[in-house]
């Protein structure tokens, strides 16, 4: 962990990322990729010290509330969190000037702030976002090494829909040989509707890979699953979209159980609800998804 001065937090889209680089150790992390112009260690977490002053001098500025959404490039609720409170810190301030709240994470450690989550989701919206790849325990601790397992995020999100708190979850990557079977996404997917998840995001059955994650992933593939490496090569060559053999079938599975159980299987429509800012109205959400 290092710490950097930087000079603005907040993109022309009101994304942040409090934090640069991760320790979760997930194997197919595109954050990882060359093009992103990380110069040091991934694992070397850059903390923006300025970003909470940074944070609170461009809300105060902004002449209408709107979502502010966190987690695209840097999980906010990575281990040093628990001691840093960045991510908290920047919640109470949200909370404080009105803003609605996104953020996508793999970390059951969301719920340390539901306090702060529910209080937004009082005045407006709080969204969590939560990632999930494969159902099997066992696959989750190789492919997700130091993040909360499967069962873990499935609990949180229980939590999170008890306490009235929108989820909406991210199924991918799907990993062609790995975890790209009917079972595993119908596992996961029954997961999302007894959650009662909003919305299940879905980029198609398979994963990317370009310089720099390429490389790391295949190192792993040789540390876990020896042999796959060779297998992903004559498959794919160096494609950068790997889409799952299985593709269609498991695309038609997905949009026919979120069709069923109501949930919003459009990615777009999705996209448009978390960024939204919805003013509550006498205790009564005015949504999207009610419109």
């Amino acid at each position: 962990m290092h710490y950097v001065t930087v000079k603005g937090i907040l993109s022309a889209q009101n994304g942040m990322n409090l934090y640069r680089g991760c320790t979760h150790g997930c194997i197919y992390c595109d954050s990882r990729s060359r093009c992103y112009g990380m110069e040091h260690a991934f694992e070397d977490v850059e903390v923006k010290e300025n970003a909470l002053v940074l944070l609170e001098a461009a809300l105060r500025k902004k002449r209408r509330p709107c979502m502010i959404a966190t987690g695209s490039m840097t999980d906010p609720y990575l281990n040093l969190e628990e001691r840093l409170c960045y991510t908290r810190r920047a919640l109470e301030l949200i909370d404080r000037y009105g803003f609605g709240f996104t953020c996508i994470t793999k970390s059951a450690r969301v719920l340390r702030d539901l306090d702060l989550l529910q209080s937004v989701n009082r005045k407006t919206k709080a969204v969590v976002q939560m990632t999930l790849t494969t159902a099997d325990e066992a696959l989750c601790k190789l492919v997700e090494p130091h993040v909360s397992t499967t069962r873990e995020r499935f609990a949180a999100l229980l939590a999170l829909r008890d306490a009235g708190i929108p989820t909406v979850v991210w199924l991918c990557p799907i990993l062609p040989f790995l975890n790209d079977t009917e079972e595993n996404v119908a596992a996961v997917l029954d997961m999302c509707v007894t959650a009662g998840v909003r919305g299940v995001i879905c980029f198609g059955m398979g994963m990317t890979l370009r310089e720099g994650d390429r490389e790391y992933y295949y190192r792993q593939l040789d540390r876990h699953f020896p042999g796959l490496k060779e297998r992903y090569i004559r498959t794919y060559g160096d494609r950068y979209q790997l889409e799952s053999p299985n593709s269609a079938k498991l695309l038609r599975l997905y949009h026919d159980v979120c069709e069923a159980a109501g949930i919003a299987h459009n990615n777009e429509q999705i996209f448009e609800y978390l960024r939204t800012f919805e003013q509550k109205a006498g205790g009564e959400q005015l949504s999207l998804w009610d419109a």
